[in-house]
């Protein structure tokens, strides 16, 4: 792979050589995961289990563009930060896929845990560990400067033996910074921070600001979760539920 102060570049793309897998060395198994643009499976790399991310390279030159640049910035957080409750970064390639590996957590999404559970609650300890742990993990990535912008139950991972929750999927995190705005492309509508949306749609690469206050409002609404094992505003849509939390309606 090189030394480790080698860099390879492949258009707007670049990786440290520590960080780039050997795609012909990785075994992508049975698929566990699936989002809006990539599926995550169960894999191999070099005798050691994996969670293989796979991200949709998209049709339209607009679409690969914006999921390029989208791949390099979660490539270059997760090379950036390293913490015991962050999903453990283990290397990337763009060719002849764009594709991201990480350490294989056998626990399930946080989601599927507490659906398991319920209509049961967790015991409070259970549940303030683990509120400690996304808290630890939040900490992290803002003095690191990183904004998540997408935290909720389905983005953090237990450990096999479900005493550990880790924060995984930084395909919206961005670095803060004062004097810049940025694009209103964020999170999930029920977890996010009413200063990330308006009454007024913004169009697609449109700017606000924020902060990493949105992340404190996401926590809020996961820890509620973890006390009552039920979502705020259950019976609404996430669109309906952003909007009631906004506006404060019953």
């Amino acid at each position: 792979m090189g030394s480790g102060n080698e860099v390879h570049s492949v258009g707007e793309f670049s990786l440290d050589a520590k960080w780039l897998i050997d795609p012909k060395q990785l075994f992508v198994g049975p698929k566990i995961g699936e989002g809006a643009h990539a599926k995550v499976y169960e894999g191999k790399y070099r005798n050691q289990n994996v969670a293989v991310k796979i991200i949709n390279k998209g049709e339209t030159p607009e679409e690969i563009s914006r999921r390029e640049g989208r791949f390099g910035r979660e490539v270059a957080m997760l090379s950036k930060v390293q913490h015991k409750n962050l999903v453990k970064f283990i290397g990337a390639c763009k060719e002849p896929v764009m594709v991201i590996v990480t350490e294989l957590l056998l626990g399930g999404t946080l989601r599927k845990y507490l659906l398991s559970m319920r209509p049961t609650c967790l015991d409070m300890r259970v549940a303030v560990g683990f509120a400690l742990d996304i808290a630890r993990a939040m900490e992290c990535l803002h003095s690191h400067g990183i904004i998540h912008r997408d935290l909720k139950p389905d983005n953090l991972i237990l450990t096999g033996d479900h005493r550990t929750v880790k924060l995984a999927d930084f395909g919206l995190a961005r670095e803060e910074s004062l004097t810049e705005m940025m694009t209103a492309e964020t999170g999930t509508y029920r977890w996010m921070a009413p200063e990330l949306y308006s009454t007024v749609t913004l169009r697609q690469g449109e700017k606000k600001h924020y902060n990493h206050k949105v992340d404190a409002y996401s926590f809020a609404i996961v820890l509620w979760e973890l006390i009552h094992n039920k979502v705020p505003f259950e019976g609404m849509s996430n669109l309906q539920a952003a909007y009631a939390a906004a506006f404060k309606v019953d």
